[in-house]
């Protein structure tokens, strides 16, 4: 092993160390055992320009063990990501480019956000889904603009979640040749040894799954790590898994290949024992070489060089294929204006009656005329949440142009690739299922929201519409759970033209995730009498009044009640407004005099009404209002039935009216 690469891994192993003592808070243990496996990668492998780190053929990796953070912050430093030295010693400080955990849009160079194990695993594979699908789209004999790898550093505890099993099981399926996991197989996970938990065979699952496993014995024998990861890269057909048998805190005399170096700093005197352990200077903090800097340093000019090699790639590029080089650098741009959409003649045309899934298939492929980059699919529900692009293929194997792609039933797999397509970049993702499984979707959900990235996330069968299915498919908390996720917008809208408003403003968004919530049941062309459902609340139904006696509010399939609802107190000389709740995001983000205007003070009588919890409709129906939902789970039977049996009824509301009236005597 030549010197200098001896004192890099030992460099990056004692900014890790002296970085978690410092915070006194952190996980060296991987730091300390993976860093030879890292540097290997990254040194002779990894396609990147820290000159330029969003170029876009740009290898990507992803530390799917976000909580060995600091390794990658001190690959970083070394590589010149701009994380300087303060930065590493702030490590896990507030306003710090440093956390506990990597976080995408926070620090340079961070492909996505990690620390819940298992979600970088599957954002590794939507990546390598939209490397392969952009490559089918761009690359000419003669020009291959887009051509690089997806890898992933992964450890126990993210081969055990269930997000991985099911990633893997889609990766090797489909044959994602470019994913390169290197598995840091140390045994140990925080409440000790893997015996206690994990003794299936991984290298035969991962077979089963189509991958090639690969082996190093010793995790720093850097010769058999480099001819592993080469082997690797050459194995075009299948996704690879490189088995590393590393130790977790190696180098520490008292704790290397122990739990309990897992999550907490060494300490003062076992970071000096280990540093006289391993020939580094025992008084030093934060030391960096001058010869490791001047190394590292012609290593990260030789990695831009291939950035400005690939910049004369795509000049000549752009002069054989103007159309192709200008749709590419359209693809990667993240705005999008969609104005147009709302006055299709599709979209304004008049319908008797029909499920907003329906209609929100229709919007789709409208949508998807003019977004070439618009890409998704579902977790083996096309039939029935109607997310299919027509006209277009499945994305598969041997057939990597189609835009359709088949999750199978993989619900958190889905959502994770999902994020993983938007954040490779070049395409506009979306996936869909029943409502009541977000369930299972929700963490990956939380990170497209955390991350600010715009994935779509299409939810049908949105209440105890869905009937004869019963309680297990009808979901009650789930609207108001998806609203309760901080940067997720959520849509729940009535009619096409709402349907139509939705999809315009996820597709525009390029801040962070939206959810659109659809009906299985047919629902009338209600025609609101104007407002701006851009803003997420409206008056849809005005009264005749200057002022009205109550105000109805409702979201989706409830609108048409309250529309009925309306008509019944005008029969009692009582005029209400009736106000659709699009999206209480939106609705939210307006300014203090448009949500006077929609909702004035003056008028304390207030009935909302939605099948799902009533939790969160007080903060618009105030101290004398009614809020109208379901706080019980639901039963087996026709969904109009069951709409009656719930109160979920024009009489309801009216009833509900007249207590408010009374309320505010």
């Amino acid at each position: 092993m030549n010197s200098i690469d001896v004192k890099t891994i030992n460099t990056i192993r004692f900014l890790s160390v002296d970085a978690v003592d410092r915070a006194n808070s952190g996980h060296p243990g991987l730091p300390m055992g993976a860093a030879s496996m890292a540097y290997v990668l990254w040194k002779d492998f990894l396609k990147i320009s820290s000159k330029n780190p969003e170029w876009i053929d740009r290898d990507r990796f992803v530390l799917s063990a976000g909580h060995g953070s600091m390794l990658l912050y001190s690959l970083m430093h070394l590589f010149g990501f701009g994380i300087g030295i303060d930065d590493i010693k702030n490590f896990r400080q507030l306003d710090s480019i440093t956390p506990g955990h990597p976080e995408y849009g926070h620090t340079p160079g961070v492909e996505t956000t990690t620390g819940p194990l298992g979600q970088g695993f599957s954002n590794a594979v939507g990546m390598a889904i939209a490397e392969r699908k952009l490559a089918a789209e761009f690359n000419t004999s003669e020009h291959k603009i887009i051509d690089h790898f997806t890898y992933i550093l992964a450890g126990d505890g993210d081969l055990m979640e269930g997000i991985s099993a099911e990633a893997a099981s889609l990766a090797g399926h489909l044959g994602l040749g470019k994913i390169v996991c290197l598995y840091d197989n140390n045994h140990i996970t925080i409440d000790g040894s893997t015996k206690n938990t994990f003794t299936e065979d991984v290298e035969l699952r991962f077979k089963s799954y189509g991958w090639q496993v690969l082996k190093v014995e010793d995790g720093n024998d850097l010769t058999c790590l480099q001819e592993a990861i080469g082997d690797a890269r050459a194995e075009t057909n299948r996704p690879s898994l490189i088995m590393v048998t590393n130790v977790i805190g190696y180098g520490s005399p008292n704790k290397a290949g122990k739990a309990e170096v897992h999550g907490s700093p060494l300490g003062k005197d076992e970071t000096r024992l280990t540093k006289i352990s391993m020939g580094w200077d025992e008084q030093s903090e934060f030391l960096v070489p001058e010869e490791v800097y001047e190394y590292m340093n012609k290593i990260a000019e030789q990695k831009s060089s291939v950035k400005k090699a690939w910049d004369g790639l795509l000049g000549n590029y752009k002069a054989a294929y103007p159309g192709k080089h200008k749709k590419l650098i359209e693809w990667f741009k993240s705005e999008h204006s969609l104005e147009w959409l709302m006055s299709d003649e599709r979209i304004t045309k008049e319908y008797a009656s029909e499920a907003t899934r329906i209609l929100g298939g229709d919007v789709l492929n409208i949508a998807r005329e003019q977004m070439g980059n618009l890409i998704g699919g579902s977790a083996d529900l096309n039939s029935s949440t109607k997310t299919f692009i027509k006209g277009s293929g499945i994305f598969e194997r041997e057939c990597p142009e189609g835009d359709n792609i088949y999750y199978g039933v993989r619900e958190h797999a889905m959502a994770g690739i999902t994020n993983g397509i938007t954040l490779h970049g070049g395409y506009r993702a979306f996936c869909s299922t029943f409502l009541v499984f977000s369930d299972y979707m929700k963490p990956s959900i939380r990170l497209a929201a955390l991350m600010k990235i715009p994935s779509i996330f299409v939810f049908t069968h949105d209440s105890i519409g869905v009937g004869e299915d019963g309680p297990t498919h009808q979901p009650i908390e789930h609207v108001m759970n998806l609203r309760s996720i901080p940067n997720l917008s959520v849509y729940r809208p009535m009619n096409m033209m709402e349907t139509a408003a939705a999809w315009k403003k996820a597709l525009e968004r390029c801040d962070g995730p939206s959810a659109i919530i659809l009906t299985r049941q047919k629902l009338r062309d209600i025609r609101p009498c104007g407002g701006d459902m851009d803003k997420g609340a409206y008056i849809a139904i005005k009264e005749d009044k200057d002022i009205p006696d109550a105000i109805l509010m409702g979201s989706g399939s409830e609108v048409q009640l309250l529309e009925e609802a309306r008509d019944l107190l005008l029969e009692d000389g009582i005029d209400c407004r009736a106000v659709s709740f699009l999206c209480f995001e939106d609705f939210e983000a307006q300014s203090e005099e448009y949500k006077t205007e929609v909702l004035p003070n003056a008028v304390k009588a207030r009935v909302s009404l939605e099948a799902g919890i009533t939790q969160g409709w007080e903060r618009h129906t105030g101290d004398c209002g009614v809020a109208i939902g379901i706080d019980c789970f639901g039963a087996s039977a026709p969904g109009e039935l069951l709409m009656e049996k719930y109160g979920m009824t024009a009489l309801n509301v009216v009833n509900a009216v007249k207590e408010s009236l009374k309320r505010t005597l």
